[in-house]
């Protein structure tokens, strides 16, 4: 039995020629990374981070959470060009530690997968709403707060996520051309911000600029991390790239590298402009705005945070259907999801499952919770993909690797610890609920993923 939990997947499966569509080049890829990093993390979280984790050393956050992101980054980008396959870090794990470490890390990102979609949903919801208000249009509580909010269901988050699934049922190229329009959108949204904040600075709002002190740092670069996932995305979409091997590293840290700076630079504008103690809200870069008297910038931006938002959840989602096609292709997940449409190209079934999902938990649950559960998910996964790197190496010194992370095992080994120093800042009663998830995903192998696993065959 022990032996059986660690088989391994051959490398040359991830190469086998599957339904997927190939139609995605190198600018795709750096749109949809863009489309998927820049959103929760520069409109809805740089706020709550700000007020009540880090204060105006929330710039400080941002930069130790870009550079944990980036040790992860270039990990993904060799893994990627030289392993393959549609699965991401579960599929990585697979080939190099075996079965039941790909099936921890498999269940593990589906749940990082999964609280992004809603998380970002419920965000998308706070700014559609102050959209509405500014237009004098107002829909009761009751349908935009979720029960713990003393409401019934977050309607629209709801909304976003059930029409986000008809567009990813249709096809992955028409997905990237409606993200690439919307990401010109969220660009053109951030400019006008950081034009009108510059004119705005008080540096006396930077007078108390360590509230929390360090450790608030840390714990706001734990919650802020959530800003960085999506480049890992990227890494889903090995079988619809047309060159992977090169276009696959590309998108992710170009990408990555593009947005590092443009948090910093929002961050800190954000923080200049008022008071730091003001942000604790779903909406604090218009809001922000709208405190200043700016209000048709504020009416831009929530607009504009609308649209950055709904490429978050539309990359997002489709990471999580290609992450899930991989576990069910392997028996992990019943064989009957990994079904192809024939005529869309896009596995219907998974799209439609997590849909109905994730649109349940966006409406009902609150957004910290769901966005604390994301980044425990993913520093866990980043940690695995980094000690993947140092593993092939040696398990495989002669693999071709069209890129190569530089000072092997260094960088890897610096993500590895700066990730799991991220997750131990993480609160108590998040690794809870990360432990219990965890639990069930092992209670779920033992008892059917083991036994209809196409290595059992």
């Amino acid at each position: 039995m022990l032996q059986s939990l660690f088989r391994k997947k051959s490398i040359e499966h991830n190469h086998q020629d599957f339904l997927l569509r190939r139609s995605l080049n190198a600018l795709d890829l750096i749109l949809l990374g863009v489309g998927a990093i820049i959103g929760a993390g520069v409109f809805v979280l740089t706020g709550i981070a700000a007020a009540t984790k880090a204060g105006p050393a929330v710039v400080i956050s941002y930069i130790v959470a870009g550079f944990t992101s980036m040790f992860a980054a270039l990990a993904y980008a060799e893994l990627a060009a030289s392993i393959g396959g549609t699965g991401s870090a579960y599929n990585y794990a697979f080939t190099g530690f075996g079965e039941f470490i790909a099936w921890i890390i498999g269940w593990d990102l589906l749940l990082e997968y999964i609280m992004s979609v809603a998380t970002v949903a419920i965000g998308w919801s706070g700014y559609v709403d102050n959209l509405f208000e500014s237009l004098h249009i107002y829909i009761p509580e009751m349908l935009t707060k979720n029960p713990f909010e003393g409401g019934i269901i977050n309607l629209p988050a709801v909304f976003i996520i059930l029409s986000l699934s008809a567009l990813l049922c249709i096809g992955v190229k028409q997905s990237a051309r409606f993200n690439a329009a919307i990401v010109f959108i969220k660009l053109i949204t951030i400019i006008i911000f950081i034009s009108v904040a510059i004119t705005d600075i008080d540096l006396k709002n930077w007078e108390h600029f360590l509230p929390f002190g360090w450790i608030g740092v840390m714990h706001g670069a734990a919650f802020v991390f959530f800003a960085y996932i999506g480049f890992d995305a990227l890494s889903t979409a090995v079988e619809e790239s047309i060159n992977p091997q090169r276009d696959i590293p590309i998108g992710i840290i170009g990408s990555l590298i593009f947005c590092t700076v443009t948090y910093i630079v929002v961050s800190a504008l954000l923080v200049s402009i008022v008071p730091y103690t003001t942000l604790n809200v779903r909406s604090p870069v218009a809001y922000a705005l709208l405190r200043l008297g700016h209000h048709t910038a504020a009416g831009f931006i929530a607009a504009g945070a609308i649209a950055g938002l709904t490429t978050v959840i539309l990359v997002m989602y489709y990471g999580l259907t290609r992450i899930c096609l991989a576990i069910a292709r392997d028996g992990l997940l019943p064989s009957t999801l990994a079904t192809i449409n024939l005529k869309t190209r896009t596995p219907i079934r998974i799209i439609l499952l997590t849909g109905i999902i994730m649109a349940l938990i966006a409406g009902l649950a609150p957004i910290n919770r769901a966005a604390e559960l994301v980044n425990i998910g993913t520093l866990a996964a980043f940690t695995l993909v980094c000690a993947g790197v140092i593993v092939l190496r040696l398990t495989y010194p002669d693999l071709p690797r069209p890129f190569k992370l530089p000072l092997n095992p260094v960088i890897p080994l610096l993500g590895v610890i700066s990730c799991i120093y991220l997750m131990f800042n993480l609160p108590a009663l998040t690794w809870w609920r990360f432990i219990i998830w965890m639990i069930i995903g092992q209670v779920i192998y033992f008892l059917y993923s083991r036994k209809h696993s196409l290595l059992n065959c």
